[in-house]
């Protein structure tokens, strides 16, 4: 598909450029043959009122000096003056087929091609006047212009070629990427439905086999009810990442406290942390203000706590921090002890369906939680990333606060405990 796109890229740029050339190549040919027939009309014309007037060599004109020779008739059409040494005027034959070349028309001025020859005519009360014009010149310098426009047109049609190449290549690349992307994600997402699909049917099939007793089949039942549920789960996630990269769900933003949603978020983890043995610690700066939407940051917060409560180590501590970063950004740190996240999977945390460690989707883990809290927080037009180093794990979240409201810097302690 991606291809076809390129290549329809490429011709309608093409098309473009090449219209575009030819116009400006016409109009270059176009409006040099009009001033050079004007021109020498021009010369013609001052010709024709001073015919037989000599001239000082290298006298410079205001006019172009082609080769030129005059000829004067009376009022019977008789040939009475010549003048001009470019040609030879002594041939009768020959010019009295010029003379009636210029009479044949109407028009005062034309071109004889026979001769390569422009006349111009002016009546007087006692004569007519015929001036003539070589302009193999002219059309010498015509034809090479037209030669040199096709080359210059040729060259920049072929450079411009190989420039749509690579502008197309650049254009589709983000089209690829999309594109690809969606593939493994539908990829990935069939891998983890067709686990539980699996042991759903085969759980259903085993109910009916009449040699199972009751406590089997509460066991097979069971085992269809927690597949249903991770299957469930699965979806949810997907459906709240597909409306995370919705640009029709795009909500309109308005300042909100950050400090007041993350420490909302951490209240009900607290219990959960406590049954786990985990200690917290935290450091939340006050009337930290944000431009967003509260549901979708409290959302963000929800999987950074959860995965910290999920993959830290038995009895570890967990840490929260918020604070100002610099003028107009503020940095949340959710970090935990816990097995240290190798450099190259930290490059590919917040790819969807990703796992570092593949045994998580047991816990019912299917690697999308990050995917969609960097959704929201690239929504947002924040930052989010990880780092790894001595058995900590810490998720970074930096957002622009909000310009138009300015809250002193305060910090408060969640708990007694010592801050990291």
């Amino acid at each position: 598909m991606t291809k076809k796109l390129r290549y329809k890229f490429i011709w309608i740029i093409m098309s473009i450029i090449t219209i575009m050339l030819c116009i400006i190549m016409s109009l270059i040919y176009f409006f040099t043959k009009i001033n050079l027939e004007n021109n020498s009309i021009n010369m013609l014309q001052n010709v024709a009122m001073r015919p037989f007037l000599l001239r000082v060599p290298g006298e410079l004109s205001d006019d172009v000096r082609l080769p030129y020779f005059t000829l004067q008739i009376n009022i019977q059409g008789e040939l009475i003056a010549t003048g001009g040494g470019y040609y030879d005027l002594s041939d009768e034959k020959f010019l009295k087929d010029l003379i009636d070349a210029a009479f044949s028309d109407s028009a005062p001025t034309g071109i004889i091609k026979e001769y390569n020859l422009r006349y111009y005519r002016l009546n007087t009360p006692a004569s007519r006047i015929l001036v003539y014009a070589d302009i193999s010149s002219e059309q010498a310098t015509l034809s090479n212009l037209l030669r040199n426009c096709m080359i210059i047109g040729l060259a920049c049609f072929l450079i411009f070629l190989a420039v749509s190449f690579r502008l197309a290549s650049w254009v589709v690349q983000p089209v690829d990427k999309a594109w690809e992307q969606q593939r493994r994600f539908i990829a990935d997402a069939s891998h983890e439905l067709k686990t539980p699909l699996t042991v759903i049917m085969t759980n259903a099939e085993l109910m009916q086999n009449p040699d199972y007793n009751e406590g089997k089949r509460a066991t097979f039942s069971s085992n269809i009810l927690v597949m249903s549920k991770q299957m469930c789960s699965l979806v949810e996630q997907m459906l709240e990442l597909a409306r995370a990269d919705s640009i029709l769900s795009d909500p309109v933003f308005s300042p909100v406290n950050f400090s007041q949603i993350v420490s909302d978020a951490i209240l009900p983890f607290e219990p959960v942390f406590f049954e786990k043995g985990l200690s917290l610690q935290t450091n939340i700066a006050e009337n930290i203000i944000i431009n967003g939407d509260p549901s979708q940051l409290r959302q963000v917060l929800d999987i950074l706590l959860d995965n910290a409560g999920k993959y830290s180590c038995e009895k570890g501590k967990i840490w929260v921090t918020l604070r100002s970063r610099g003028k107009g950004h503020c940095l949340l740190m959710v970090a935990d002890e816990g097995k240290e996240i190798s450099p190259k999977d930290l490059q590919h945390l917040f790819k969807r369906f990703y796992r570092a460690d593949q045994a998580r989707s047991r816990t019912g883990s299917f690697g999308l939680g990050l995917s969609i809290a960097e959704s929201i927080v690239l929504r947002h037009k924040g930052k989010i990333w990880a780092e790894s180093s001595r058995n900590i794990n810490t998720f970074f979240v930096e957002f622009e606060t909000s310009a138009s409201c300015h809250f002193p810097y305060l910090s408060s302690v969640k708990n007694d405990e010592q801050q990291r």
